[in-house]
């Protein structure tokens, strides 16, 4: 197992840093990370997670995986919680503590969480990260949403309710729910279908590891100023919530794969959308992008770490 893990780093390790290296012979910029990230998140991804899903699962096996969503709802709500008490102890700036709420309570999910875990578990592990991506998308552009409107500093709350609807209404979820009655419904697929998803959707894990190293590249290290903030944010994504999903799932019959994916997938580091967001909202948007960056980098370090835990489960 431990063996396996290591190989499995070294995958992601490889081709986050050819994405790097690529960025530094100039093959790779700003416009190419946007480039991936759109084929990412709009077509590669939709079809990756339709493909897995209507191979892996049928009716039945589809019931038992949505009355699931219920525990990584639980680890999210307890984390925003959690952040609630942190942000009264640490005392947070307005313009800080609604985004300081999301990037504690919230993890990137698809760009890092997705490849990390087919690289680590197979594509078996596909099914339970759809779950937890899917409760993350809601809750961000939801509660979270909210707690950084409210917090803008100039005292007005901007975006509207079908703003909102569109952001939640993503291609990678509307995926998840085209598949989800595809399979109630039992209507088979043609081949060149499947065959084609399957095709774009390799795309997903490669495309995200390349992008990981073109963030990471571009990161300047002199912008970076370790604070009690920052601290709280890394302890929250690395050590708090991965902990809190143990002990929650612990005692709880379910698939020990699916626990393990909860457990990766909680201990990612910040959403990409989150600087995105604070910027829109008039958040600190700055410090959102270095905690995207610094969180990305502490992630890498910490996979090895979580590997050799699970490898005891």
């Amino acid at each position: 197992m431990i063996t396996d893990a290591l190989q499995s780093i070294l995958t992601i390790v490889i081709m986050v840093s050819t994405g790097y290296f690529l960025t530094a012979r100039g093959w790779f910029d700003d416009d190419t990370a946007k480039l991936f990230s759109r084929l990412v998140v709009k077509i590669s991804l939709p079809v990756f997670l339709f493909s897995n899903l209507y191979t892996a699962f049928d009716r039945e096996e589809l019931v038992v995986l949505c009355k699931s969503l219920i525990y990584p709802a639980l680890t999210m709500i307890f984390m925003y919680a959690l952040g609630l008490v942190f942000l009264k102890l640490l005392k947070t700036a307005p313009g800080r503590k609604g985004i300081f709420l999301v990037m504690f309570s919230f993890s990137n999910t698809v760009f890092i969480g997705l490849p990390v875990n087919v690289s680590l578990f197979g594509e078996a592990s596909v099914p339970y990260v759809v779950m937890f991506y899917t409760v993350n998308t809601l809750l961000f552009w939801t509660i979270g949403i909210n707690a950084i409107k409210k917090d803008d500093p100039s005292g007005h709350t901007r975006g509207s309710a079908a703003e909102g609807i569109r952001n939640i209404v993503s291609p990678p979820l509307v995926a998840f729910l085209i598949s989800i009655v595809l399979i109630a419904l039992n209507i088979p697929m043609p081949r060149f279908v499947m065959d084609t998803a399957g095709y774009l959707g390799s795309l997903t894990t490669p495309l995200s590891m390349l992008f990981m190293g073109i963030t990471i590249y571009n990161i300047d290290l002199s912008k970076i100023r370790i604070d009690r903030e920052m601290i709280a944010i890394i302890a929250g994504r690395f050590l708090i919530a991965p902990v809190i999903v143990y002990l929650l799932f612990v005692s709880i019959n379910i698939p020990l794969l699916m626990k393990k994916v909860f457990i990766i997938e909680a201990a990612m580091p910040v959403m990409v959308q989150c600087a995105i967001v604070a910027k829109t909202y008039g958040a600190d948007y700055k410090y959102a992008t270095i905690m995207v960056a610094v969180t990305t980098i502490v992630g890498m370090a910490f996979i090895p770490v979580y590997m050799l835990i699970l490898g005891g489960l």
